[in-house]
């Protein structure tokens, strides 16, 4: 019986740990989309609106560092689920 306790609490922690994994893995995905889209259009400003340019990609270096803590996050996340 403590067995089968121990086993639905290991289960349960690596799932909750999966749907954490999961969230983080999605708002990835949707913030490396929009980072895409600030490069792109600070590019296709360059030579017309040097400001509107340089505002993209300020909020674009802002997003990368986003990125980047999420990158760890998730990687942190799989660390705990080897081990």
């Amino acid at each position: 019986m403590l067995a089968i306790c121990f086993l639905d609490i290991f289960n349960y922690q690596t799932l909750v740990v999966m749907k954490t994994s999961m969230e983080i893995k999605t708002h990835q995905l949707k913030l490396q989309a929009r980072y895409k889209q600030l490069i792109e259009q600070a590019y296709n400003v360059r030579q017309t609106d040097h400001a509107l340019s340089d505002i993209s990609e300020y909020k674009a270096i802002k997003l990368l560092n986003k990125l980047n803590r999420l990158k760890y996050l998730n990687r942190d996340t799989t660390v705990k689920r080897l081990n």
